[in-house]
């Protein structure tokens, strides 16, 4: 039997093998949700370590088997507190000792260090690593934790007005649920600990979050090159209102659309479905790893659009894991419910598989996820342009507006826009372009003249 994430061998006993008992204990310790419910850890198994085999399993045997019968029990009680089961067998007639590590609900240090084992490696846990680490074995997630100096009064009153009205929307709420009293809200969405707010409702909810939770904001930047910044933008505030804002500022002043005309109706089509980047930047939200303090970023280019987000993967997932049907294991489980009562989200893990679907179905090319240890890429990549002749379509409101006149020249902008079908503006604008070419000219005043075709004009 070969070492596996559930079973180690070494070739004798070193009192270094106390750290990866502690491991195991810590292994894999994400959550995930029971069918009623209930809170368990998902991977926290435990192991087995073999004294006396080499990494390929084969034996070689101790020659102080007795006295480490008695030595190893010891040395894990007095350094991990733990009880764990000492056994000595025989293979081809050597000794092997064999210690097998039962899961356990608490987290357990060596010397106040925490390690963690993934795979068949060790790993020291650090930083916002370990953070999450003791908040998970404690049942809690990171923005399930309270808040001091901060009331349900300090929250912001836009901020749950456009909770509202996405979840009237949405109809995940009842009306009853949305008149009651900003308290009793939270209380419903399961924001509040006690008296005190926790951090996710003080991030979905407060004008100013980063008071207390530094780096919660989105970064959008436009690059003509990787290393050439054109501009930028930050969009602050609560949650609610940054998912309110972000995709209306990437559609209006990042994205460039293209565009056409069927008959007399424009048609706008911009290079990536706008329902799949939506779902992409509300994803990013919710899986944010806000401890870090580095904001979600989107970088924006003419041909691509990346969104990027420090996050805590479960153990062992990598990009295909989340290419796949996968469980639902949102890293701040009280922010994503409270989008998805607001209906910013589906739930059951869909996301990804959506924004595919959606992509698909604009005819781009799927996102592409680059995973790192603690942070996560995606890409949008529009289509190559197809460079072939085609009719202008942008000069199509021209051709309309010259014929109108032809017909009946002594028509007003009013009444061009209300034959054709285009507002007074567009009209303007193409009346202003025949102009300049030559091709019309006005006779008279505004009110009481008339358009001329010029013969000659192009």
């Amino acid at each position: 039997m070969s070492e596996s994430q559930l079973i180690e061998y070494k070739e004798s006993w070193s009192d270094e093998y106390l750290k990866w008992i502690c491991a195991s204990f810590a292994w894999q310790n994400s959550f995930s949700k029971t069918r009623s419910g209930l809170r368990r850890f998902a991977n926290a198994q435990g192991g087995v370590l073999y004294i006396g085999k080499r990494d390929d399993g084969s034996v070689c045997g101790l020659a102080d088997s007795k006295k480490l019968m008695e030595d190893i029990p010891n040395k894990v009680r007095d350094a991990l507190g733990l009880i764990v089961d000492v056994d000595l067998i025989t293979e081809n007639g050597l000794d092997v000792i064999k210690i097998t590590v039962e899961e356990n609900p608490y987290p357990v240090n060596y010397k106040g260090e925490y390690h963690y084992r993934t795979g068949s490696t060790k790993q020291l846990l650090q930083g916002s690593t370990l953070t999450n680490f003791l908040l998970r074995k404690t049942c809690k997630n990171w923005d399930s934790v309270p808040l001091e100096n901060v009331s349900v009064e300090d929250l912001d009153k836009e901020s749950f007005d456009i909770f509202h009205r996405e979840a009237i929307r949405s109809g995940r709420m009842s009306k009853d649920d949305l008149k009651l009293s900003n308290q009793d809200l939270l209380e419903k969405l399961n924001l509040l600990d006690g008296t005190m707010l926790k951090r996710a409702a003080v991030l979905l909810f407060h004008r100013n979050p980063e008071k207390w939770i530094t780096g919660s904001f989105v970064k959008i930047g436009f690059f003509e090159t990787d290393a050439d910044l054109r501009y930028q933008d930050e969009v602050h505030g609560s949650l609610m209102i940054q998912a309110d804002r972000v995709i209306d500022l990437l559609y209006t002043k990042y994205l460039t659309a293209e565009i056409s005309y069927d008959n007399i109706t424009r048609i706008e089509h911009y290079p990536f479905p706008k329902d799949a980047v939506r779902e992409a930047v509300f994803n990013a939200l919710i899986h944010q790893d806000f401890s870090v303090g580095v904001p979600v970023q989107i970088s924006v280019y003419k041909d691509k659009l990346y969104i990027s987000n420090d996050c805590v993967f479960p153990a062992n997932w990598t990009a295909d894991t989340l290419m796949q049907k996968h469980r639902s294991l949102p890293h701040n489980p009280d922010i994503a419910n409270t989008f998805f009562r607001a209906g910013f989200i589906e739930s059951w893990g869909r996301g990804i598989e959506k924004i595919c679907n959606l992509c698909k179905e604009y005819g781009i090319a799927e996102p592409e996820y680059t995973v790192h240890p603690n942070d996560i890429m995606m890409m949008f990549k529009a289509n190559e342009p197809v460079n072939e002749p085609v009719n202008e379509p942008v000069n199509e409101p021209v051709k309309l507006v010259l014929a109108v006149i032809a017909d009946n020249p002594n028509l007003s902008k009013e009444k061009i826009a209300e034959k054709i079908g285009m507002s007074r503006a567009t009209v303007t604008r193409a009346l202003a372009k025949l102009v300049e070419s030559g091709a019309i000219q006005r006779v008279g005043s505004d009110k009481s003249g008339h358009w001329e075709i010029v013969e000659n004009g192009e």
